[in-house]
């Protein structure tokens, strides 16, 4: 059994921000803990879309093989960055309780004057859109503090973020909540997990931060999105609170989408619901490849 545990995080500060809540909440199991930082690609290369680069999956990558090499015994991510294929090996030992889902829109000037919103997500635009289609929605990458900089000198009237990012930073914005029901979450959006090792020496230290509700609610989440496929080019928001599922897939433009609500008890349920879903917004999906450019 390993006297300190090695625990793996991206450099930003939103990344090094959870790894402390998790060293915490180790500490008060009497588990000590350090972070050592891996350099990822995404982290690099943030002039240029997500889908372009990998998506989301491309932070998940560098710490998976950090952990298999055993540089690091754990990693800790916000879970809705760790895409549905995983590698062997590897296994989700805690999901932490969930903290906001909502996205946040953040502005300075008056609501109603909004006409230029930064963000990177396809989801979010397609969303945006959808509310309102004389949006200008342009890319906007990088962490926080960088996207909030850009928003304070102008080069955006708006930016969409993660309310739960924006909490576990500390950062108060002006702004507005937007809510699930209409501005559906990314799967297992405003969730920490922490992945590990698939040994139960390293994995059983970890295990007792696991949250049962939330980590029912993201696993149903999850297995829709695994039916759906889709990769991260597909705007999909699917988002479960207490078995209480929406999903929905939109056209890049936020004009057509196809939509389910229902609530699941058993994960066959929300296979069977992503499936149906994956049926009825196949020409979305397809559609989005195609448009995005991708193979």
């Amino acid at each position: 059994m390993p006297s300190i545990i090695r625990i793996g995080t991206r450099a930003s500060a939103l990344a090094r921000k959870q790894t402390e809540i998790v060293s915490k909440l180790l500490l008060k199991n009497g588990i000590e803990s350090e972070s050592i930082i891996i350099k990822t690609e995404g982290d690099a290369q943030t002039g240029v879309p997500l889908h372009e680069v990998g998506g989301q999956g491309i932070f998940v990558r560098a710490l998976d093989d950090a952990i298999l090499r055993g540089e690091i015994d754990c990693a800790v991510h916000s879970m809705k960055d760790i895409p549905a294929a995983r590698p062997d090996g590897i296994t989700t030992a805690a999901i932490l309780p969930r903290d906001p889902p909502n996205d946040y829109l953040a502005f300075d000037i008056p609501l109603d004057e909004i006409s230029c919103i930064g963000t990177s997500s396809t989801r979010r635009r397609a969303q945006l859109l959808r509310h309102d289609p004389g949006y200008e929605i342009r890319e906007l990458r990088g962490n926080i503090d960088t996207r909030i900089r850009k928003l304070k000198s102008g080069e955006y009237d708006a930016i969409m973020l993660a309310e739960a990012g924006l909490a576990r930073m500390s950062i108060h914005l002006n702004g507005i909540r937007l809510p699930t029901s209409h501005f559906v979450p990314a799967p297992n959006q405003g969730t920490i997990a922490v992945v590990s090792r698939n040994d139960p020496e390293i994995a059983d230290l970890i295990r007792p931060l696991d949250h049962p509700a939330t980590r029912r609610d993201t696993e149903i989440e999850r297995a829709v999105m695994e039916e759906v496929g889709g990769g991260c080019f597909t705007p999909q928001g699917i988002y479960c609170q207490n078995g209480n599922l929406i999903a929905e897939i939109l056209s890049l433009d936020g004009r057509t989408y196809e939509r389910m609500e229902e609530h699941v008890g058993q994960i066959d349920d929300a296979r069977r619901i992503g499936s149906e879903l994956r049926d009825r917004s196949l020409n979305l999906i397809l559609e989005a490849k195609e448009k995005l450019g991708l193979k």
